[in-house]
Parts: structure tokens; C-alpha cells; sequence
């Protein structure tokens, strides 16, 4: 079984050669260490689900970047390319459908919500990765990448209504470059410990979203002047 798991590790590292720092190689390996550390907490966890399912959950998020319809959802597409991988791998059939609803509940911007203890992982430690310091330099990453601003007095409110498809902080945004770090905070990582499921995630997420709440309130202030 290592074998096959080293195989899916190159299969991955192979997909993702030209993935932006902010979802290469690296994200995937923490979230799959981490994975692996939540998972210690339950015995009842299926470590053959879940260690697929961690090492794929972002297999097509090249593909999704590259989109310019805006079509492509790297959860659904990631699961439908895992399919076809494990069964060349050999994988169980009934251990194929359960890592791909891993892969397609991960995402929070999504309505496709994880039932399973190893998706409620996977959920949860995908989106502890974009909180803390770690989130702090994911979202100038990607700011950096789309030629994002450094920070927008946007009201929240009325950015969700122009900039988000269906009015919705759960639809995709429409123009990224109207998009910014401290809109990412406040329309998503705010939420993010009311979308968690395990009690250790939400205990890791408290103590990051407190880092990064500081964090905006000082670029704020740096930025106005105001320090």
C-alpha cells in the first residue's frame, strides 16, 4: 500500500509543477500532515480514505486557475481525475467513491457539504491551511498573482452584492482584481470556524483567526496612517 502512495504523491507533485505557490506541493503535504494528526483523535478513521483523498483533494486546481470560463470546480474535477488514478492504481472500488466525496466536499466555497469523518477532516484541515501566518502569506501570494491591491474600504456588504456570483460569500468572485486580503478575511477566513466539524480544528482555528485579525487591523492602521 505505501507503494501506490508514493505513486499518487508523484502523480500529484507532476500535476501541480505549475501550481502557484499558494496550492503547489507544499499545501498539499501540510494538509496531509496535519490530516494525518487530527485523524489520531479517532481510531474509527479510515486512514485508506483519507490519506488519498488529502494527497488528491487539489489535484485540479491548475486546471481551475487556468479556466477562463470560470466553469472548471477543482473538487469536482479533482474527483472525477482521482477516479481514474486510483482505478489505474488498483484501488477498491467502494474506497474510490468515499475518497471522491472527500475531494468534492473539501472546497468552502461550495454547497457540498462533507458526511464522513475523513471528509470532515479533510474539510477541516484544508481550510485551516488558509488561516495564521500561513493564511497571512497564501493571501498576498495569490494578491501578488492576480494583481490584486494591498487593501480595499470596500464595504463588505456591497462587495458580496457586486463581486460575488448570486450576491453570496459562497458564490466565486467575479473579478479577482477587485478582490484583496482583508476582503478574503472578511468574506471568508472570519467564517471559517463556524464550517468547521472537528473540535481540534476548531481549537487550532481560534488561536490562527485571532493572528490574522490582528494582523488586517494593523495594515489598516499602517496603512491610514494611523501608526
Amino acid at each position: 500500500m505505501e507503494e501506490k502512495y508514493q505513486e499518487l504523491k508523484k502523480i500529484v507533485e507532476d500535476e501541480l509543477k505549475e501550481a502557484s505557490s499558494d496550492h503547489d506541493m507544499s499545501h498539499v503535504m501540510r494538509v496531509y500532515n496535519m490530516c494525518l494528526r487530527l485523524a489520531k483523535d479517532d481510531q474509527d478513521v479510515d486512514l485508506d480514505i483519507l490519506r488519498p483523498a488529502a494527497l488528491l483533494h487539489d489535484i485540479a486546481r491548475v486546471k481551475e486557475d487556468r479556466d477562463k470560463s470560470g466553469k472548471i470546480d477543482h473538487a469536482i474535477l479533482g474527483a472525477e481525475m482521482s477516479e481514474r488514478i486510483l482505478k489505474d492504481l488498483s484501488f477498491p472500488a467502494e474506497k474510490i467513491e468515499r475518497i471522491k466525496d472527500c475531494i468534492i466536499t473539501h472546497r468552502f466555497r461550495s454547497e457540498n457539504e462533507p458526511k464522513t469523518k475523513e471528509a470532515k477532516i479533510l474539510s477541516d484541515v484544508d481550510k485551516l491551511d488558509v488561516l495564521g501566518a500561513i493564511g497571512v502569506a497564501r493571501s498576498f501570494i495569490i494578491a501578488g498573482t492576480y494583481g490584486e491591491k494591498l487593501y480595499s474600504d470596500t464595504p463588505v456588504n456591497t462587495y458580496i452584492k457586486e463581486n460575488f456570483v448570486g450576491g453570496k460569500s459562497n458564490g466565486r468572485i467575479k473579478d479577482v482584481l477587485k478582490h484583496t486580503p482583508n476582503l478574503e478575511f472578511e468574506t471568508k477566513f472570519k467564517y471559517i470556524p463556524y464550517r468547521l466539524y472537528t473540535q481540534r480544528a476548531k481549537e487550532i482555528a481560534e488561536s490562527r483567526l485571532n493572528f490574522m485579525k490582528s494582523f488586517f487591523e494593523r495594515l489598516k492602521d499602517e496603512i491610514y496612517d494611523e501608526l
